[in-house]
């Protein structure tokens, strides 16, 4: 099973400009999760709402229209989709899906960014917390799960170019990598470190505005976490390997400020 999580920075500019389709046709994902799609269902043409041999599910901001939004199509049907957090001033801008299969719960996020002054910080910071409780909840309800989408925060050093010049500014803030340590400590993997943990020069963010992407003075932000127990695998249920086969970056697609990621189950 092959799951692509990408932020296309607005689904219906990706569409025009012919980024969308090759994503099935090329690629051919069991799963594809989308962030920052900027468009209600209704926006968007037949061919994208439902697309063939996908099941499609999207959520949206309730006030603010063109912004944030995510989306999730996949070949099989979840038992169960879900929208919310449980708390509605994280839940009104559509920033999650989560999708329960028979084996994992699958949630599909598009984390905020603090924007400038850090005027956003705490409202980052808030969904932070509440999402890593709902994470928490839903394995202590034994559930396997898994999330992905754009974190808006890199990690450690190793995860973009020029981690002096940024220490101060979000998306590497003390605090904001703090979090991820947690997630981290309460046993969830970071899938590409798992697999990758000392390759240098492993981007999915470039500022557009400077040329960035073509000299790769990027960010690490976007990600797939696991559960260890279910990133290790069970011998008795998958003969001892490891249920994550594989992950990387498709860092020659364009159409955005973010490449995508892809993980093999």
């Amino acid at each position: 099973m092959k799951i692509i999580s990408w932020n296309t920075n607005g689904l219906r500019a990706t569409i025009r400009q012919g980024h969308f389709d090759p994503l099935f046709q090329k690629f051919k994902p069991d799963i594809l999760c989308l962030q920052e799609t900027k468009a209600r269902p209704e926006q968007l043409p037949e061919n994208a709402r439902n697309v063939p041999g996908y099941f499609s599910y999207f959520s949206h901001p309730e006030v603010k229209k063109g912004y944030s939004g995510v989306a999730i199509y996949c070949k099989e049907k979840p038992k169960e989709v879900f929208y919310s957090m449980g708390v509605k001033k994280l839940d009104d801008e559509g920033r999650l899906i989560g999708a329960k299969f028979e084996k994992f719960t699958l949630i599909n996020v598009y984390f905020p960014n603090a924007g400038r002054e850090l005027k956003r910080l705490k409202y980052k910071l808030d969904f932070y917390k509440n999402f890593l409780k709902l994470v928490l909840k839903l394995r202590k309800n034994g559930e396997n799960v898994i999330f992905c989408g754009d974190i808006n925060t890199a990690h450690e050093e190793i995860d973009l170019a020029r981690p002096k010049d940024n220490v101060e500014n979000t998306g590497f803030l003390p605090i904001e990598r703090a979090w991820i340590d947690k997630v981290i400590k309460n046993d969830f993997v970071d899938i590409f470190r798992k697999f990758y943990p000392e390759k240098t020069g492993a981007y999915t963010y470039w500022d557009q505005k400077m040329h960035c992407r073509d000299r790769n003075v990027g960010w690490r932000i976007d990600y797939f976490f696991a559960d260890e127990k279910f990133m290790l695998g069970s011998p008795k249920e998958y003969e001892g390997g490891p249920k994550i086969k594989n992950t990387g970056m498709i860092t020659d697609y364009y159409g955005s400020d973010h490449c995508p990621i892809w993980m093999e189950m």
